[in-house]
């Protein structure tokens, strides 16, 4: 059962009403001296191959670094996969963080990963109990993209933050720390839902008009039903959905919902950034943040034929025949777009502005085989949280840069490691949010980060 709550109760609402104006203020003064305005987060579902992507050990045992090859880019000691030649196009722009740790503190499986990477909170003992069934509480951490809507300034016609093209993991394992949880879903982000048959059509369910129903004939029917969620709330019978004002706004605003339109991009645009859904969920991101959207989330969409190939659910879960997968299907299709990605925000002036993330719940094995899916033979690697790489780029991040580095066998960091937390200290410090608390609605102030430091040799 999905526990992420869909009500607050009215004294929370009240609560969190109050307190908003007063965030608001001191996001608009944070923002205004911050180097980033947005953030796009793409994430890997799954668990993306460090040693196979943007930390390869070519001199590690053959058993360990597999066929692929490393591949110089402009960028001095900066090297890439073979299998990513237009990223290294745009290397210059690129900051790889080599040492991320959860230090022994996760659990070796996915939701215990999205929560720690997403929130940057360890997970509780909940987590090492229930494992992949921790589903999401109220009483969560929020994501850092909640806690970065709820302390910065709201969009005048859009929602703060965005998640597309699928709420992770839905309906039957949905991940945890992709929610505001404690902050209130009035917090939480606008899904927007898109599918590989049809890419270019993205369903932003809170903002769609069903059968023969007009905008004016809409805001006719809202006005009967304030009257009557007027006399509930006067009875307490029902608590105010926190998304339906703005619902509504969206759906009566043609310019607003304009920016979901992909077909208003130039066709050479398009193709740039390459076919598919993962490619236009990029590119509808830049769309948005043009528009003004503060952290859209691009969960990547996993395809079901991966599933047999790579024992992987259709994502970067590659327990089995992993270098096929990502040669064949997975880094083609990750590259393109997100190359043109960092090259299209940069052509518009938008990428100083812009920080933009690829993050994951885990790194892959370093030593090839997973007995789950044949060993050596299956060529695949399992699940690996020891270490894992997380790339930064735009957002006043020094491009062209190397934080930390792991082991000749790429198991564990060698130096300056980080966690998390680290990630999202710097994440809030680039967007100008240095005060990470929550005054809940018993009036205490509440740390929403514990721990992590901003990684100064990350900022440009």
């Amino acid at each position: 059962m999905f526990h992420c709550p869909g009500f607050v109760d009215r004294r929370s609402w009240l609560v969190m009403g109050s307190v908003a104006p007063l965030l608001a203020a001191k996001g608009a003064k944070a923002a205004s001296r911050s180097p980033a305005k947005s953030v796009i987060l793409i994430w890997l579902s799954g668990g993306a191959s460090h040693i196979d992507t943007w930390d390869m050990k070519p001199s590690a045992p053959a058993e360990y670094r597999g066929p692929f090859q490393p591949r110089p880019t402009a960028v001095p000691g900066l090297q890439l996969c073979e299998h990513l030649p237009h990223l290294a196009g745009q290397a210059r722009h690129l900051a790889v963080i080599r040492s991320v740790t959860d230090r022994g503190r996760g659990t070796g499986d996915h939701h215990a990963g999205y929560y720690y990477n997403l929130t940057g909170h360890a997970p509780d003992p909940s987590f090492h109990r229930l494992l992949n069934a921790r589903t999401p509480y109220p009483t969560d951490w929020p994501a850092m993209s909640a806690v970065a809507t709820a302390k910065r300034p709201p969009h005048p016609s859009l929602p703060s933050h965005i998640t597309l093209p699928h709420k992770e993991g839905a309906p039957d394992y949905t991940r945890p720390g992709q929610f505001a949880a404690l902050l209130g879903p009035r917090h939480d982000p606008l899904f927007v839902e898109g599918t590989r048959e049809n890419p270019l059509d993205f369903a932003v369910p809170a903002l769609s008009l069903r059968g023969d129903i007009s905008v004016s004939r809409l805001m006719d029917r809202r006005g009967l039903a304030g009257a009557l969620d007027r006399e509930a709330f006067a009875r307490e019978l029902r608590a105010t959905d926190p998304h339906e004002e703005r619902a509504y706004q969206l759906l009566a605003s043609q310019g607003t919902r304009s920016a979901f339109d992909l077909r208003r991009e130039p066709q050479s645009v398009r193709d740039s950034y390459g076919p598919g859904i993962n490619a236009m969920s990029m590119l509808l991101a830049r769309r948005l943040v043009e528009a003004g959207v503060g952290f859209v989330t691009v969960f990547w969409k996993g395809d079901k034929e991966l599933d047999k190939l790579c024992k992987s659910g259709g994502g970067w879960d590659t327990h089995g025949n992993n270098f096929n997968c990502l040669k064949d299907r997975l880094l083609p299709e990750f590259d393109k777009p997100f190359a043109a990605l960092l090259a299209d925000l940069h052509q518009r002036g938008l990428l100083e502005s812009t920080l933009v993330m690829v993050s994951s719940e885990m790194g892959r094995k370093p030593r090839i085989g997973d007995p789950r899916s044949g060993g050596k033979t299956g060529a695949g690697r399992d699940h690996w949280t020891a270490l894992m790489s997380v790339l930064m780029a735009g957002g006043g991040i020094r491009g062209g840069s190397v934080h930390g580095s792991s082991d000749p066998r790429a198991e564990f960091p060698l130096d300056k490691p980080v966690g998390p937390e680290d990630i999202a200290r710097t994440v809030f410090h680039q967007l100008g949010i240095h005060d990470v608390t929550h005054t809940d609605r018993e009036g205490r102030i509440v740390p929403l980060l514990d721990g992590g430091e901003v990684i100064e040799p990350l900022l440009g």
